[in-house]
């Protein structure tokens, strides 16, 4: 019978393995000094610093703190509670300047405008997808895959709408300024140090795509890429990561409204999509995942669905630039 215990895992031996392997690619393959980890505070991040002092030691790990205007406060706090609790060494970078500078904020706001021309400054807003359970249990049409916007004016008036292509694409654009400065950063503390830079995603995210090339899917080394995220949170115990960051929902941590991941880009919580990955990766049919998670055979083929769509939309994300002509020597 199918269930969720597929994704039990030995804690201890697989700590022991990742922190062997760790340790064995950036002193032995990579040939460098350290690591550097970029914290924000959430499950994925923790876990990989938590993961990096096992490896190397404490002293061997760099924490990297980047704030910008619409950084949570909790985010920084949560992100220092776990470098103080691993002893690590850490540098906090406000990347909100170098952001401005190159109209991150300004980009996404002319974009807004199109769509909501009274949006202001102290105006805030979010993106969105609807959930996989929305709409009748036995519809296949019942959801659309379609990217929302939800704009909060100071008076706490909210709107939500559809957004057309063009305003989507930009905001998207502007917005990832945020992840490839964040990366650029951790870059130069790399460089400084001779240090590599990790990156954090878990499986979910790696296999979905849901990272900014460039940006947060760059990094020399990424030790969870393997773990599904409720595995990440079964390690996240054994390593004492602090049970306020254990508890709360990941988040985007991106937009000046708060979101949950599952808002912005995945169709269900993370312990429901685990499975159903899970499932999508090794032929289990939606009937006996139903059962598992208690939802109905469609929402769980719409699910599936959703898997193949994003793998195969983002696989772009993955590859390595495209040449005319092999370069065999390299």
């Amino acid at each position: 019978m199918f269930s969720k215990a597929v994704l039990r895992l030995d804690i201890p031996v697989t700590i022991g393995k990742i922190a062997e392997t760790l340790r064995a690619q950036v002193m032995g393959v990579l040939h460098k000094r350290g690591v550097v980890v970029g914290l924000s505070g959430g499950i994925d991040s923790s876990v990989v610093a938590a993961l990096a002092v096992r490896a190397l030691g404490k002293e061997r790990v760099l924490g990297l703190f980047m704030p910008e205007k619409d950084s949570s406060d909790e985010s920084l706090r949560l992100g220092q509670l776990v470098a103080s609790g691993l002893g690590i060494n850490t540098v906090i970078e406000n990347i909100g300047p170098a952001l401005a500078a190159l109209g991150c904020y300004e980009r996404q706001n002319e974009a807004l405008r199109r769509l909501v021309p009274d949006f202001a400054t102290d105006c805030k807003f979010k993106l969105g997808l609807p959930s996989i359970m929305e709409g009748p249990a036995n519809s296949a049409s019942a959801r659309l895959n379609v990217t929302q916007l939800t704009v909060q004016k100071p008076n706490g008036e909210t709107q939500t709408q559809r957004m057309p292509l063009d305003v989507y694409l930009q905001i998207v654009a502007a917005t990832n300024y945020k992840q490839r400065v964040r990366k650029m950063t951790e870059y130069y503390h790399g460089d400084r140090l001779n240090y590599a830079v990790t990156g954090t995603p878990n499986r979910l995210e790696y296999d979905q795509g849901f990272f900014v090339k460039q940006g947060d899917g760059a990094a020399d080394v990424k030790p969870i890429a393997h773990l599904y995220k409720t595995q990440v949170y079964a390690l996240a115990e054994q390593l004492g990561i602090p049970a306020e960051i254990r508890s709360r929902p990941p988040t985007t941590d991106t937009f000046s409204m708060p979101q949950t991941q599952e808002e912005f880009y995945f169709s269900l919580p993370y312990d429901r999509m685990d499975i159903c990955l899970y499932a999508f990766n090794h032929g289990v049919g939606a009937g006996e995942v139903a059962s598992a998670l208690e939802l109905t055979e469609e929402q769980i083929q719409r699910v599936f669905r959703d898997i193949a769509q994003k793998r195969k939309t983002t696989a772009y994300l993955h590859a390595k630039p495209l040449l005319i002509e092999a370069v065999d020597e390299v």
